[in-house]
């Protein structure tokens, strides 16, 4: 069987023990076991260890439930009553006037809400050590049996914390007091130089705390919201049974079903095409990419299309270029915020005009030939985003405004996971004087799946036989 091809962020090594999330007897007791992990944001900005020596790879700062307890509030932490300390006393799955759901379930109305993410688990494939929610009548006892690492995470930029008392925090902390250095860090920088393990841990958390942050009031009536299930659910405030609604009418979420009270991931196409003689691929330059960066083409999946049909669509507004033979490669988590990226290929006329005009979403787009994107894939600063690339697309894309130097700029985390630019070594300069100077263009690196997509077809792993036009293109799918 062939091997998956897991990208940067992906290959989630968590059990998310997802049917245990209603049950507040679990979320109260798992928050306990001692060797629980923590990820801390701030606003959106990881935690991590850092140190002055440039060889030495940064890391995620992992803290204790002791650690963060300052941040969380009284307990209880989950299944929260109408005033702070108080337990809800409900059986799980006991009967209730919603009908899909308890509004009191795991419910978190007081403190900011705590994500549970999943339990990294010993390597096994004996499902009988899997523990069902009717086991957590007695928590205490059920708890011993799982066997793992629970890992929560929080953002703290709600907290009424000035930048000195987050400063204390940390110097506090498990990590702070054994002398390490640490400091929130620009996210964007972690798409280098990260391990499988944490790059998909970070994923999650990142996405989950951002929709918390996001969805602080209700889209039904505009009511504030609240968190149950370990972060993975709100509800309005309104449905809680001592809120007195006066003559209010009713919000919508009382009844059915609503996507919105759940976590989205918004599907993203990322495609690129190769010409009919398998020797040229398309990329585009978007508006919003810093100097000469070209990339893959990408576009939101629309309601209504399958994901063949926005490369078709995306394709043809972004360059006005009709595709066919469009192959799926692989899938791709994007905490920036939420995104899943799904890859693929397909096959273009590279003699037809190109036209950006339509959407005027890109600057330019051209046919670049496989000896092009290698020489720029061989250079050593061909695939690498420069600092202030990192701010334009902080600003552009995340909706930041930054004056003065960024934390991206200034912090020797950021500046480890996106080295400055050097000179060639020697085995790369006896490769040609291509490699001297700024390269003719830049792409993404492999930490992006525009980048696998890329160097994936320029180094041969996927190839594209010649196709003979003058017999019309063969339209197939392979997904």
């Amino acid at each position: 069987m062939p091997e998956t091809h897991v990208n940067t962020f992906g290959g989630s090594p968590l059990n998310r023990l997802s049917w245990l999330r209603p049950s507040q007897s679990f979320m109260n007791a798992i928050i306990h076991v001692p060797n629980s992990r923590w990820l801390l944001f701030n606003a959106g900005q990881p935690l991590m260890i850092s140190s002055d020596d440039r060889l030495v790879r940064p890391a995620l700062a992992y803290l204790s439930t002791e650690d963060v307890k300052p941040f969380l509030g009284p307990e209880p932490y989950f299944g929260q009553g109408k005033e702070p300390g108080k337990l809800v006393v409900e059986k799980d799955g006991e009967s209730h006037t919603h009908p899909q759901h308890s509004p009191t379930e795991a419910a978190r109305h007081h403190g900011i809400p705590i994500v549970f993410l999943g339990l990294h688990e010993k390597e096994s494939g004996d499902n009988s050590v899997a523990l069902p929610s009717s086991e957590f009548t007695n928590p205490d006892e059920a708890i011993k049996k799982l066997q793992g690492t629970p890992y929560f995470a929080i953002d703290v930029a709600d907290l009424e914390y000035t930048a000195d008392d987050l400063e204390n925090f940390l110097k506090e902390s498990g990590p702070g007091r054994e002398g390490k250095k640490l400091s929130w860090v620009e996210p964007r920088t972690l798409m280098m130089g990260f391990d499988g393990f944490p790059a998909a841990v970070f994923a999650s958390a990142r996405s989950m705390v951002d929709w918390n942050q996001r969805n602080q009031f209700c889209p039904g009536c505009g009511s504030p919201t609240y968190s149950m299930w370990g972060g993975w659910k709100v509800a309005c405030k309104t449905l809680l049974p001592w809120t007195d609604n006066g003559n209010k009418k009713p919000c919508p979420t009382t009844k059915g079903l609503h996507n919105f009270t759940h976590p989205r991931t918004d599907g993203v196409v990322i495609m690129i095409a190769i010409d009919e003689t398998g020797e040229k691929v398309l990329l585009g330059r978007g508006r919003r990419f810093p100097g000469k960066f070209y990339s893959a083409l990408a576009g939101f999946i629309e309601p209504g299309e399958s994901f063949e049909d926005a490369v078709v669509r995306e394709m043809w507004e972004e360059a006005g270029v009709h595709v066919w033979n469009i192959k799926y490669h692989s899938g791709q988590p994007w905490p920036y915020p939420a995104n899943l990226m799904v890859g693929f290929y397909a096959r273009a006329d590279s003699t037809k005009p190109i036209r950006t005009d339509l959407d005027n979403e890109l600057v330019d787009a051209r046919w670049f030939a496989r000896e092009e994107i290698l020489a720029v894939i061989n250079h050593t600063s061909g695939t690498r985003f420069r600092h202030a690339d990192l701010k334009k697309f902080a600003e552009d894309v995340d909706g930041r405004s930054n004056t003065g130097e960024t934390k991206a700029q200034t912090d020797p985390t950021s500046q480890a996971l996106t080295p400055a630019e050097s000179k060639a070594s020697a085995s790369q300069q006896e490769r040609g004087n291509s490699l001297d100077g700024e390269p003719p263009f830049r792409l993404p690196g492999t930490g992006a799946i525009a980048g696998v997509l890329v160097r994936d077809w320029a180094e041969g792993r996927i190839s594209f036989p010649p196709e003979d036009l003058k017999a019309g293109p063969i339209h197939k799918g392979n997904l």
